[in-house]
Protein backbone atom coordinates (compact mmCIF):
# COMPACT_ATOMS: atom_id res chain seq x y z
CA UNK A 1 0.00 0.00 0.00
CA UNK A 2 1.82 3.62 -0.91
CA UNK A 3 1.74 6.47 1.05
CA UNK A 4 -1.09 8.47 0.94
CA UNK A 5 -0.46 11.15 -1.97
CA UNK A 6 0.42 14.47 -0.87
CA UNK A 7 0.42 17.75 -3.10
CA UNK A 8 0.13 21.45 -2.94
CA UNK A 9 -2.87 23.56 -3.38
CA UNK A 10 -4.42 27.14 -3.50
CA UNK A 11 -8.06 26.24 -2.12
CA UNK A 12 -9.17 23.25 0.13
CA UNK A 13 -9.83 20.23 -2.09
CA UNK A 14 -14.10 19.38 -1.62
CA UNK A 15 -15.51 16.85 0.51
CA UNK A 16 -12.21 16.16 3.12
CA UNK A 17 -11.72 16.72 6.38
CA UNK A 18 -10.69 20.42 6.86
CA UNK A 19 -7.57 20.98 9.05
CA UNK A 20 -7.05 24.46 10.68
CA UNK A 21 -4.39 25.45 12.96
CA UNK A 22 -4.74 27.34 16.52
CA UNK A 23 -2.48 29.06 18.58
CA UNK A 24 -2.72 28.71 22.43
CA UNK A 25 -4.72 31.74 23.81
CA UNK A 26 -5.78 32.78 20.61
CA UNK A 27 -9.69 33.89 19.65
CA UNK A 28 -11.00 30.80 17.72
CA UNK A 29 -11.24 33.13 14.40
CA UNK A 30 -7.72 33.36 14.26
CA UNK A 31 -6.61 31.66 11.08
CA UNK A 32 -10.28 30.66 10.52
CA UNK A 33 -11.14 33.03 7.98
CA UNK A 34 -12.87 30.35 5.79
CA UNK A 35 -15.27 29.43 8.30
CA UNK A 36 -18.81 31.26 8.45
CA UNK A 37 -19.10 33.58 11.05
CA UNK A 38 -21.83 31.07 12.46
CA UNK A 39 -19.73 28.40 12.08
CA UNK A 40 -16.67 30.02 13.80
CA UNK A 41 -19.00 30.11 17.34
CA UNK A 42 -19.80 26.86 16.83
CA UNK A 43 -16.65 25.73 16.72
CA UNK A 44 -15.62 28.14 19.68
CA UNK A 45 -18.53 26.68 21.63
CA UNK A 46 -16.94 22.97 20.88
CA UNK A 47 -13.69 23.31 21.83
CA UNK A 48 -14.68 24.96 25.45
CA UNK A 49 -16.75 22.23 26.21
CA UNK A 50 -14.11 19.83 24.94
CA UNK A 51 -11.69 21.96 27.11
CA UNK A 52 -9.40 21.67 24.10
CA UNK A 53 -5.85 24.23 25.05
CA UNK A 54 -4.17 24.33 21.69
CA UNK A 55 -0.89 22.54 22.78
CA UNK A 56 1.13 21.63 20.35
CA UNK A 57 0.70 18.66 18.58
CA UNK A 58 -2.20 17.63 20.21
CA UNK A 59 -5.40 17.51 17.52
CA UNK A 60 -9.47 17.70 18.28
CA UNK A 61 -11.71 16.51 15.65
CA UNK A 62 -15.33 17.95 15.17
CA UNK A 63 -18.27 17.62 13.22
CA UNK A 64 -18.67 19.20 9.54
CA UNK A 65 -19.18 23.04 10.08
CA UNK A 66 -22.19 24.75 8.47
CA UNK A 67 -21.78 26.46 5.54
CA UNK A 68 -18.50 24.34 4.07
CA UNK A 69 -18.17 21.33 1.89
CA UNK A 70 -16.05 19.76 4.37
CA UNK A 71 -16.67 16.33 5.34
CA UNK A 72 -15.33 17.62 9.12
CA UNK A 73 -13.11 19.86 10.62
CA UNK A 74 -9.62 18.82 12.48
CA UNK A 75 -8.67 21.60 14.86
CA UNK A 76 -4.71 20.94 15.47
CA UNK A 77 -3.01 22.79 18.25
CA UNK A 78 0.10 24.98 17.58
CA UNK A 79 1.21 26.14 20.82
CA UNK A 80 2.69 29.68 20.90
CA UNK A 81 2.56 30.73 17.31
CA UNK A 82 4.51 33.64 17.77
CA UNK A 83 7.43 30.77 18.53
CA UNK A 84 6.66 28.41 15.49
CA UNK A 85 9.49 27.60 14.00
CA UNK A 86 10.68 24.21 11.63
CA UNK A 87 10.55 21.93 14.18
CA UNK A 88 7.24 23.19 15.64
CA UNK A 89 5.71 23.10 12.12
CA UNK A 90 7.02 19.09 11.63
CA UNK A 91 5.48 18.24 14.96
CA UNK A 92 2.19 19.95 13.99
CA UNK A 93 2.00 18.34 10.73
CA UNK A 94 3.31 15.06 11.73
CA UNK A 95 0.64 14.42 14.73
CA UNK A 96 -2.18 15.74 12.93
CA UNK A 97 -1.62 13.10 10.51
CA UNK A 98 -1.56 10.31 13.08
CA UNK A 99 -4.69 11.78 14.83
CA UNK A 100 -6.88 11.60 11.28
CA UNK A 101 -5.23 9.21 9.59
CA UNK A 102 -7.70 6.50 10.25
CA UNK A 103 -10.74 8.09 11.36
CA UNK A 104 -12.82 6.91 8.37
CA UNK A 105 -11.46 10.48 6.22
CA UNK A 106 -9.74 9.53 2.72
CA UNK A 107 -8.93 12.93 2.48
CA UNK A 108 -7.59 15.85 4.07
CA UNK A 109 -6.78 19.39 3.40
CA UNK A 110 -4.51 21.39 6.17
CA UNK A 111 -5.13 24.80 5.45
CA UNK A 112 -1.65 27.20 5.68
CA UNK A 113 -2.46 30.06 4.20
CA UNK A 114 -0.54 32.91 5.72
CA UNK A 115 2.48 30.74 6.93
CA UNK A 116 6.03 31.03 5.25
CA UNK A 117 6.93 28.87 2.23
CA UNK A 118 9.77 27.49 4.32
CA UNK A 119 7.02 26.55 7.19
CA UNK A 120 4.64 24.38 4.72
CA UNK A 121 7.30 22.75 3.12
CA UNK A 122 8.44 21.76 6.43
CA UNK A 123 4.76 20.33 6.97
CA UNK A 124 4.99 18.74 3.54
CA UNK A 125 8.19 16.92 4.90
CA UNK A 126 6.74 16.10 8.10
CA UNK A 127 4.01 14.34 6.47
CA UNK A 128 6.31 12.30 3.61
CA UNK A 129 8.03 11.09 7.22
CA UNK A 130 5.29 10.41 9.57
CA UNK A 131 2.94 8.59 6.78
CA UNK A 132 6.10 5.86 6.26
CA UNK A 133 4.86 2.41 5.92
CA UNK A 134 6.94 -0.64 5.33
CA UNK A 135 4.26 -3.25 3.83
CA UNK A 136 6.16 -4.72 1.55
CA UNK A 137 5.52 -8.17 2.86
CA UNK A 138 1.65 -7.79 3.77
CA UNK A 139 -0.89 -9.95 2.47
CA UNK A 140 -4.39 -8.22 1.08
CA UNK A 141 -5.76 -8.91 4.58
CA UNK A 142 -3.43 -6.58 6.30
CA UNK A 143 -3.15 -4.34 3.66
CA UNK A 144 -6.80 -3.63 3.91
CA UNK A 145 -6.40 -2.49 7.33
CA UNK A 146 -4.26 0.06 6.61
CA UNK A 147 -5.37 3.76 7.08
CA UNK A 148 -8.21 5.38 5.54
CA UNK A 149 -6.43 8.51 4.59
CA UNK A 150 -5.33 8.57 0.60
CA UNK A 151 -4.78 11.84 -0.35
CA UNK A 152 -3.45 14.85 1.98
CA UNK A 153 -3.56 18.70 0.78
CA UNK A 154 -1.41 21.59 2.01
CA UNK A 155 -3.37 24.62 1.13
CA UNK A 156 -0.49 27.45 0.71
CA UNK A 157 -0.39 31.21 -0.56
CA UNK A 158 2.61 30.35 -3.61
CA UNK A 159 2.84 26.57 -4.75
CA UNK A 160 6.27 27.79 -6.80
CA UNK A 161 7.71 29.26 -3.02
CA UNK A 162 6.92 25.97 -1.69
CA UNK A 163 8.02 23.51 -4.34
CA UNK A 164 11.36 25.72 -4.24
CA UNK A 165 11.85 25.38 -0.50
CA UNK A 166 10.54 22.05 -0.41
CA UNK A 167 13.45 21.00 -3.03
CA UNK A 168 16.48 19.71 -0.64
CA UNK A 169 13.85 18.42 1.96
CA UNK A 170 13.03 16.03 -0.97
CA UNK A 171 16.75 15.21 -1.14
CA UNK A 172 16.54 14.68 2.90
CA UNK A 173 13.13 12.62 2.58
CA UNK A 174 14.78 10.20 0.06
CA UNK A 175 17.61 9.74 2.15
CA UNK A 176 15.42 8.46 5.17
CA UNK A 177 12.90 7.18 3.42
CA UNK A 178 15.47 4.83 1.56
CA UNK A 179 17.25 4.10 4.78
CA UNK A 180 14.43 3.06 6.65
CA UNK A 181 13.48 0.88 3.81
CA UNK A 182 17.13 -0.46 4.16
CA UNK A 183 16.88 -1.38 7.66
CA UNK A 184 13.55 -2.87 7.50
CA UNK A 185 14.07 -5.27 4.92
CA UNK A 186 15.00 -9.00 6.59
CA UNK A 187 17.81 -10.70 6.13
CA UNK A 188 16.82 -13.23 3.40
CA UNK A 189 16.22 -10.00 1.16
CA UNK A 190 19.05 -7.57 2.41
CA UNK A 191 21.93 -9.02 2.67
CA UNK A 192 25.75 -8.16 1.32
CA UNK A 193 25.61 -8.79 -2.42
CA UNK A 194 21.92 -7.51 -2.80
CA UNK A 195 22.91 -4.70 -0.27
CA UNK A 196 25.97 -3.57 -2.25
CA UNK A 197 23.62 -3.76 -5.70
CA UNK A 198 20.80 -0.90 -4.43
CA UNK A 199 23.78 1.01 -3.78
CA UNK A 200 25.22 0.40 -7.06
CA UNK A 201 21.87 1.58 -9.00
CA UNK A 202 22.04 5.34 -6.89
CA UNK A 203 24.78 6.28 -9.41
CA UNK A 204 21.62 7.64 -10.79
CA UNK A 205 21.70 10.64 -8.25
CA UNK A 206 25.27 11.02 -8.97
CA UNK A 207 27.22 8.89 -6.86
CA UNK A 208 29.90 6.73 -7.68
CA UNK A 209 30.09 3.69 -6.45
CA UNK A 210 32.87 1.20 -6.09
CA UNK A 211 32.00 -2.60 -4.79
CA UNK A 212 35.20 -4.74 -3.45
CA UNK A 213 34.82 -8.04 -3.05
CA UNK A 214 36.82 -10.73 -0.36
CA UNK A 215 39.59 -11.19 -2.92
CA UNK A 216 40.14 -7.53 -3.72
CA UNK A 217 39.92 -7.02 0.46
CA UNK A 218 42.17 -9.83 1.26
CA UNK A 219 44.91 -7.99 -1.18
CA UNK A 220 44.73 -4.84 1.48
CA UNK A 221 45.16 -7.05 4.09
CA UNK A 222 41.02 -6.20 5.75
CA UNK A 223 41.24 -9.41 7.68
CA UNK A 224 39.90 -7.82 10.60
CA UNK A 225 36.66 -7.24 8.23
CA UNK A 226 36.64 -11.03 6.77
CA UNK A 227 37.13 -12.48 9.28
CA UNK A 228 33.62 -11.64 10.34
CA UNK A 229 32.17 -13.25 7.57
CA UNK A 230 33.90 -16.09 7.90
CA UNK A 231 30.67 -18.31 8.62
CA UNK A 232 28.52 -17.38 6.17
CA UNK A 233 27.75 -18.26 2.25
CA UNK A 234 26.86 -14.71 1.44
CA UNK A 235 30.33 -12.80 0.93
CA UNK A 236 31.03 -9.86 2.20
CA UNK A 237 31.38 -6.60 0.26
CA UNK A 238 32.73 -3.29 1.40
CA UNK A 239 31.05 -0.65 -0.84
CA UNK A 240 32.63 3.00 -1.56
CA UNK A 241 30.49 5.76 -2.68
CA UNK A 242 31.48 8.90 -4.13
CA UNK A 243 29.93 12.95 -4.07
CA UNK A 244 31.77 15.61 -6.05
CA UNK A 245 30.06 18.68 -5.40
CA UNK A 246 33.33 20.99 -4.39
CA UNK A 247 36.19 20.18 -6.70
CA UNK A 248 39.55 19.22 -5.65
CA UNK A 249 38.01 20.07 -1.93
CA UNK A 250 39.42 17.95 0.85
CA UNK A 251 36.26 15.10 1.29
CA UNK A 252 34.37 14.73 4.46
CA UNK A 253 33.93 11.31 5.15
CA UNK A 254 31.05 8.90 6.56
CA UNK A 255 31.82 5.04 7.37
CA UNK A 256 29.14 2.78 8.57
CA UNK A 257 28.73 -0.83 10.03
CA UNK A 258 26.65 -3.18 7.57
CA UNK A 259 26.44 -6.14 9.68
CA UNK A 260 22.72 -7.51 7.41
CA UNK A 261 22.74 -10.14 10.14
CA UNK A 262 24.36 -10.85 13.97
CA UNK A 263 23.91 -14.20 15.20
CA UNK A 264 26.79 -13.45 17.19
CA UNK A 265 28.51 -16.25 15.24
CA UNK A 266 30.40 -18.73 17.77
CA UNK A 267 29.47 -16.10 20.80
CA UNK A 268 25.98 -16.77 19.42
CA UNK A 269 22.90 -14.64 21.03
CA UNK A 270 20.20 -15.76 22.68
CA UNK A 271 17.42 -17.27 20.48
CA UNK A 272 14.92 -14.33 21.99
CA UNK A 273 15.05 -11.30 20.05
CA UNK A 274 17.44 -12.92 17.55
CA UNK A 275 14.86 -11.64 14.54
CA UNK A 276 16.15 -7.91 15.55
CA UNK A 277 19.34 -7.99 14.86
CA UNK A 278 18.33 -7.56 11.00
CA UNK A 279 19.03 -4.21 12.05
CA UNK A 280 22.14 -4.39 13.10
CA UNK A 281 23.20 -2.99 9.75
CA UNK A 282 21.26 0.99 10.76
CA UNK A 283 24.94 2.39 10.79
CA UNK A 284 25.67 1.89 6.85
CA UNK A 285 22.20 2.73 5.95
CA UNK A 286 22.18 6.10 7.82
CA UNK A 287 25.47 6.61 5.68
CA UNK A 288 23.76 5.69 2.43
CA UNK A 289 20.77 7.91 3.22
CA UNK A 290 23.03 10.70 4.04
CA UNK A 291 24.92 10.02 0.81
CA UNK A 292 21.77 10.22 -1.05
CA UNK A 293 20.29 13.66 0.34
CA UNK A 294 23.82 15.25 -0.81
CA UNK A 295 23.71 13.86 -4.20
CA UNK A 296 20.17 14.67 -4.38
CA UNK A 297 20.04 18.57 -3.60
CA UNK A 298 23.77 18.67 -5.18
CA UNK A 299 25.73 19.83 -2.10
CA UNK A 300 28.89 21.85 -2.36
CA UNK A 301 30.84 19.23 -0.66
CA UNK A 302 33.30 16.75 -1.81
CA UNK A 303 31.90 13.45 0.28
CA UNK A 304 33.10 9.86 1.05
CA UNK A 305 30.50 6.98 2.09
CA UNK A 306 31.96 3.71 3.21
CA UNK A 307 29.87 0.61 4.59
CA UNK A 308 31.55 -2.77 5.51
CA UNK A 309 28.91 -5.56 4.64
CA UNK A 310 29.03 -8.44 6.22
CA UNK A 311 26.80 -11.36 7.67
CA UNK A 312 27.83 -12.66 10.95
CA UNK A 313 26.72 -16.42 11.31
CA UNK A 314 27.84 -19.63 13.12
CA UNK A 315 29.59 -22.61 10.80
CA UNK A 316 32.18 -24.65 10.47
CA UNK A 317 34.39 -22.06 9.01
CA UNK A 318 33.52 -19.35 11.07
CA UNK A 319 36.39 -17.16 13.35
CA UNK A 320 36.43 -18.51 16.89
CA UNK A 321 37.12 -17.05 20.57
CA UNK A 322 40.27 -17.01 20.74
CA UNK A 323 41.79 -16.69 16.78
CA UNK A 324 43.95 -13.28 16.51
CA UNK A 325 43.40 -11.30 12.98
CA UNK A 326 45.55 -8.76 11.28
CA UNK A 327 43.77 -6.01 10.39
CA UNK A 328 44.90 -3.54 7.12
CA UNK A 329 46.75 -1.53 9.52
CA UNK A 330 48.83 -3.76 10.90
CA UNK A 331 47.60 -4.16 14.03
CA UNK A 332 46.70 -7.72 15.18
CA UNK A 333 43.15 -8.14 17.06
CA UNK A 334 42.69 -11.20 19.35
CA UNK A 335 39.07 -11.87 19.23
CA UNK A 336 37.64 -12.70 22.79
CA UNK A 337 33.92 -12.34 21.70
CA UNK A 338 32.90 -13.19 18.03
CA UNK A 339 29.92 -11.04 18.94
CA UNK A 340 31.67 -7.88 19.37
CA UNK A 341 32.14 -7.68 15.31
CA UNK A 342 31.07 -4.20 14.62
CA UNK A 343 34.10 -2.83 15.40
CA UNK A 344 36.10 -5.50 13.35
CA UNK A 345 34.23 -4.33 10.52
CA UNK A 346 34.77 -0.58 11.48
CA UNK A 347 38.32 -1.06 11.93
CA UNK A 348 39.10 -1.54 8.35
CA UNK A 349 36.97 1.09 7.06
CA UNK A 350 38.12 3.27 9.21
CA UNK A 351 41.69 2.87 7.81
CA UNK A 352 40.75 2.55 4.31
CA UNK A 353 39.22 5.72 4.77
CA UNK A 354 41.76 8.20 5.96
CA UNK A 355 44.29 5.82 3.87
CA UNK A 356 42.58 6.55 0.90
CA UNK A 357 40.66 9.53 1.03
CA UNK A 358 42.57 11.85 3.29
CA UNK A 359 39.54 13.57 4.45
CA UNK A 360 38.89 16.48 6.66
CA UNK A 361 37.37 14.24 8.99
CA UNK A 362 35.53 10.74 9.82
CA UNK A 363 32.00 10.01 11.38
CA UNK A 364 31.22 5.96 11.49
CA UNK A 365 27.71 5.40 12.77
CA UNK A 366 27.02 1.23 14.26
CA UNK A 367 24.11 -0.23 16.29
CA UNK A 368 27.57 -1.24 18.03
CA UNK A 369 26.91 -1.53 21.71
CA UNK A 370 23.67 -2.96 24.09
CA UNK A 371 26.07 -0.40 26.73
CA UNK A 372 24.82 2.22 24.75
CA UNK A 373 21.31 1.23 25.87
CA UNK A 374 21.92 0.97 29.52
CA UNK A 375 23.94 4.09 29.79
CA UNK A 376 21.25 6.90 27.70
CA UNK A 377 17.88 4.63 27.68
CA UNK A 378 16.07 4.34 23.72
CA UNK A 379 16.09 8.36 23.12
CA UNK A 380 20.24 9.58 22.70
CA UNK A 381 22.69 8.11 20.15
CA UNK A 382 26.42 8.44 22.00
CA UNK A 383 29.02 10.40 19.91
CA UNK A 384 33.00 9.47 21.12
CA UNK A 385 35.64 11.88 19.51
CA UNK A 386 38.72 12.71 19.42
CA UNK A 387 38.13 15.99 18.64
CA UNK A 388 36.48 18.76 20.35
CA UNK A 389 35.49 21.09 17.58
CA UNK A 390 33.78 17.86 15.34
CA UNK A 391 31.92 17.11 18.35
CA UNK A 392 30.53 20.48 19.03
CA UNK A 393 29.41 20.64 15.73
CA UNK A 394 27.94 17.19 15.85
CA UNK A 395 26.02 18.18 18.46
CA UNK A 396 24.60 21.55 17.06
CA UNK A 397 23.79 19.29 13.92
CA UNK A 398 21.52 17.04 15.59
CA UNK A 399 19.66 19.36 18.13
CA UNK A 400 18.91 21.54 14.80
CA UNK A 401 17.68 17.90 13.06
CA UNK A 402 15.82 16.75 15.74
CA UNK A 403 18.24 14.01 16.95
CA UNK A 404 19.38 13.31 20.01
CA UNK A 405 22.93 12.52 21.37
CA UNK A 406 25.08 12.42 23.90
CA UNK A 407 28.83 13.05 23.76
CA UNK A 408 30.49 10.43 25.87
CA UNK A 409 34.53 10.13 27.19
CA UNK A 410 37.00 9.00 25.81
CA UNK A 411 39.16 8.17 28.84
CA UNK A 412 42.93 6.87 28.14
CA UNK A 413 43.05 4.95 31.59
CA UNK A 414 40.25 2.35 30.22
CA UNK A 415 42.76 1.19 27.53
CA UNK A 416 44.06 -1.04 29.36
CA UNK A 417 40.49 -2.99 29.29
CA UNK A 418 41.66 -3.50 25.74
CA UNK A 419 44.94 -4.52 25.69
CA UNK A 420 45.93 -8.52 24.88
CA UNK A 421 48.85 -11.16 26.59
CA UNK A 422 49.06 -12.05 22.91
CA UNK A 423 48.28 -9.60 20.62
CA UNK A 424 48.60 -5.69 19.94
CA UNK A 425 44.97 -5.84 21.22
CA UNK A 426 41.60 -7.30 22.36
CA UNK A 427 38.48 -6.74 20.43
CA UNK A 428 36.49 -6.42 23.76
CA UNK A 429 36.67 -4.73 27.29
CA UNK A 430 34.42 -5.98 29.53
CA UNK A 431 31.36 -5.15 30.75
CA UNK A 432 32.36 -2.37 32.53
CA UNK A 433 31.97 0.66 30.32
CA UNK A 434 31.74 -1.41 27.40
CA UNK A 435 30.76 0.83 24.82
CA UNK A 436 33.54 3.26 25.73
CA UNK A 437 36.42 0.51 25.15
CA UNK A 438 34.33 0.28 22.18
CA UNK A 439 35.46 3.38 21.44
CA UNK A 440 38.46 3.02 22.06
CA UNK A 441 39.14 0.29 20.24
CA UNK A 442 37.73 2.22 16.94
CA UNK A 443 40.16 5.19 17.73
CA UNK A 444 43.08 2.72 17.32
CA UNK A 445 42.32 2.85 13.44
CA UNK A 446 41.58 6.43 12.56
CA UNK A 447 45.53 7.55 12.44
CA UNK A 448 44.98 10.85 14.58
CA UNK A 449 42.62 11.55 11.85
CA UNK A 450 39.54 13.87 13.23
CA UNK A 451 36.96 11.36 14.35
CA UNK A 452 33.65 10.52 15.35
CA UNK A 453 31.58 7.90 16.71
CA UNK A 454 28.10 7.64 16.75
CA UNK A 455 26.58 4.47 18.70
CA UNK A 456 23.21 4.31 17.45
CA UNK A 457 22.14 1.35 18.87
CA UNK A 458 19.35 2.47 20.79
CA UNK A 459 17.54 4.74 18.08
CA UNK A 460 18.44 3.25 15.07
CA UNK A 461 14.88 0.91 15.29
CA UNK A 462 11.90 1.96 17.82
CA UNK A 463 9.14 -0.77 18.86
CA UNK A 464 6.95 2.04 20.23
CA UNK A 465 6.54 6.05 18.56
CA UNK A 466 8.62 8.80 20.24
CA UNK A 467 8.27 11.26 17.66
CA UNK A 468 5.59 12.09 15.24
CA UNK A 469 7.45 12.42 12.39
CA UNK A 470 9.39 8.75 12.86
CA UNK A 471 6.64 6.02 13.04
CA UNK A 472 7.50 2.51 14.77
CA UNK A 473 10.52 0.23 13.13
CA UNK A 474 13.46 1.68 11.47
CA UNK A 475 13.75 4.91 12.10
CA UNK A 476 16.85 6.17 9.76
CA UNK A 477 18.56 8.23 12.73
CA UNK A 478 21.64 9.81 11.54
CA UNK A 479 20.56 10.62 7.90
CA UNK A 480 19.22 14.20 9.55
CA UNK A 481 22.24 14.73 11.80
CA UNK A 482 25.07 14.18 8.98
CA UNK A 483 22.99 16.27 6.54
CA UNK A 484 22.57 18.85 8.63
CA UNK A 485 26.57 19.03 9.96
CA UNK A 486 26.97 19.39 6.21
CA UNK A 487 24.95 21.86 5.28
CA UNK A 488 25.70 23.84 7.98
CA UNK A 489 29.66 23.89 8.36
CA UNK A 490 31.52 22.38 5.59
CA UNK A 491 29.72 22.91 2.10
CA UNK A 492 31.62 25.94 -0.11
Amino acid sequence: MPQPAISLATAPAAKTCLALILGEGEGVSAGFSRLAPEAAEDVKASLTALGFKAARGKTQLLSRPAGTDAAALAVTGGGDLAKLDDAGMETIAASLYHAVKGAGFEGLSFDLTGYAPNLVARALLAFHLASYRFDKYFGQAKLDKAPTLKKITLVCDDIKAVEAAFEPLAALRDGILFARDLVSEPANVLYPQSYADRVKALETTGLQVEVLGVAEMEKLGMHSLLGVGLGSRKESKLVIMQWQGAGKAQPVAFVGKGVTFDTGGISIKPAEGMEDMKWDMGGSAAVVGAMIALASRKAKVNAVGIIGLVENMPDGNAQRPGDVVKAMSGTTIEVINTDAEGRLVLADALWYCQDRFKPQFMIDLATLTGAMIIALGMDYAGVFSNNDELAERIGEASKAAGENTWRMPLPPQYEKQIDSKIADIRNIGGRPAGSITAALFLQRFVNNVPWAHMDIAPVAWTNEQRIPTVPEGATGFGVRTLNQLVERFYEQ
